[in-house]
């Protein structure tokens, strides 16, 4: 009977410590991609700021392009000078049909590793993105 008791004790923990432990790990993933962008934004606005435009790539502006926490590359997408259907075409889209940015798009693709354009569709909400000239950098579940 105590046996029975212990092992039902132990089940009980490990389901409540797993599930735990594995959000500290999402959010610990989230964190790291926020950071690493707020890295980036910064380096990006140097170049913007010396030469008047954001750079073409991420190499341009001297900055190696990192993995996310989940092995996905960062995606930067230069939106400024494009002609409009081209930056209709590239930028990503919040949830009033609206660019969420004008000069250029910085994002992780989160734990799924996948993305929509449009940040009200599923694939989107585990994105780490880069808004509004940087006024917004997180999760766009929180968005």
């Amino acid at each position: 009977m105590e046996l029975l008791i212990t092992v039902a004790v132990i089940g009980t923990l490990t389901s409540i410590a797993v599930p735990t432990y594995k959000n500290y790990l999402d959010d610990s993933r989230n964190s790291t991609a926020i950071v690493d962008i707020q890295k980036m934004v910064g380096s990006l606005a140097r170049f913007q700021a010396e030469r008047g435009r954001p750079p073409d790539t991420l190499a341009e502006a001297g900055i190696q392009p990192p993995l996310d926490p989940w092995g996905n590359a960062c995606v930067y997408v230069r939106l400024e000078g494009l002609p409009k259907h081209d930056q209709d075409a590239k930028c990503r889209w919040d949830k009033y049909e609206k660019p969420l940015n004008t000069d250029f798009d910085l994002y992780s693709m989160g734990k799924d590793g996948k993305t929509k354009p449009k940040l009200t569709q599923s694939d989107s909400y585990d994105d780490i993105i880069y808004a509004h000239g940087g006024t917004y950098i997180g999760l766009v579940s929180e968005y």
